[in-house]
């Protein structure tokens, strides 16, 4: 497999950089915050606990909990995984050297990445820049072959926030349900809709042959607990992940399943208080971009904790963070590392200092050429 272009990314600014401005996970919560959130059951399973190993599939409490965010789904379809983990695992059972696959794009590069790497021919379905960013159905159909095997989206989308419309997401479900393609659907993001009536069905309670990936990095504020889960009614395929993961994590952390248990039943309070800094955040970065205009323009996402705005200046764009996070110690994310240009980057904006962090990027633009 190619680099990893974003995590390499990460890895140089996001431990040395004092102001990260481009995160996609929600403010940390800390071990003190959710435990003032849990339960008398969940404390006493805390205290009690034994650092041992856990079960391969899952703390029974634990995808008890998860199928509360789901219609249909029950435990024994849960597998609980490490996010990533879950994309290599599902990739590897559903793909064979010459699969064809249409995927949304730019997004996260396993998504795409481990797909090319087994031989497969990518397809990719890009979005329209008009007043916002919109996925047409109508350049989705025009991808589909007779051979695709598999179908990847990523609603609420990383990296631009858009919800693909409930019209058009069912298109995309009738569309598999027709030649019998899988489905894998990336819903780190759902929860985090600024209007819940934008807010879509899992694609595994709408379709049998649907993986759907979540997990508490994102919208739970919790990307230190490591956990996330495939829910599937394809009962074949959630065997042979099973079978998989035996060669990757085995099973997952035992103090990190008891800190999710408490997260999901704690899940309006910690959702409200993201959201809260989500919607707080975001007002301030409508005037940043009104206000420079001249130099960015700004499709305003519909969901999450990022934007892809883009640079109008004629910079590049990863000459324009790399400079930015030298001069000012503040991380964007160029579109480079989507493979998706050189005009566009990700900025964050679930972070308590965002603020911050904004007011040293205008720093930045008051210092330069671009005033």
């Amino acid at each position: 497999m190619k680099p990893f272009k974003l995590e390499r990314y990460f890895a140089k600014y996001e431990f040395s950089a004092p102001y990260l401005l481009s995160c996609s996970d929600c403010e940390a919560l800390s071990l003190e915050e959710l435990l003032a959130m849990a339960d008398e059951n969940a404390l006493q399973m805390w205290h009690a606990l034994k650092l041992g190993y856990t079960e391969s599939c899952g703390h029974p409490a634990l995808r008890e909990e998860i199928t509360g965010l789901y219609r249909t789904i029950q435990p024994d379809d849960v597998l609980t995984i490490i996010p990533e983990e879950g994309i290599f695992i599902a990739m590897n059972n559903i793909l064979e050297q010459g699969d064809h696959v249409v995927t949304t794009f730019p997004g996260y590069q396993s998504l795409y990445e481990i797909a090319r790497s087994l031989g497969c021919e990518v397809s990719r379905w890009t979005p329209r820049d008009q007043n916002g960013w919109t996925f047409d159905i109508r350049d989705f159909n025009a991808l589909v072959k007779k051979n695709t095997k598999l179908i990847v989206i990523n609603f609420p989308h990383n990296p631009t926030g858009a919800v693909l419309p409930e019209a058009a997401f069912n298109a995309v479900m009738n569309v598999a349900r027709q030649q019998n393609m899988v489905i894998f659907s990336d819903e780190m993001y759902r929860l985090l809709e600024y209007d819940p009536g934008i807010r879509l069905t899992p694609a595994c309670d709408l379709y049998e042959n649907a993986v759907s990936l979540s997990g508490l990095s994102k919208s739970f504020a919790l990307a230190g607990l490591r956990t996330g889960w495939l829910a599937t009614k394809n009962t074949d395929l959630l065997r042979k992940c099973m079978f998989y993961k035996d060669y990757t994590t085995i099973c997952s952390s035992a103090p990190s399943e008891i800190l999710a248990i408490m997260a999901l039943r704690a899940k309006e309070e910690i959702l409200t208080r993201n959201l809260d800094l989500i919607n707080r955040n975001l007002k301030i970065l409508d005037t940043f971009f009104a206000r420079h205009e001249d130099l960015f323009r700004w499709p305003k996402p519909e969901a999450g904790p990022i934007g892809f705005p883009e640079l109008t200046t004629g910079m590049d764009a990863t000459a324009f963070c790399q400079d930015l996070a030298d001069k000012k110690g503040v991380m964007l994310l160029p579109s480079d590392v989507y493979e998706y240009g050189n005009r566009h980057f990700r900025i964050g904006f679930a972070r308590r200092n965002m603020p911050e962090a904004l007011s040293k990027l205008e720093e930045y633009l008051k210092e330069s050429h671009f005033q």
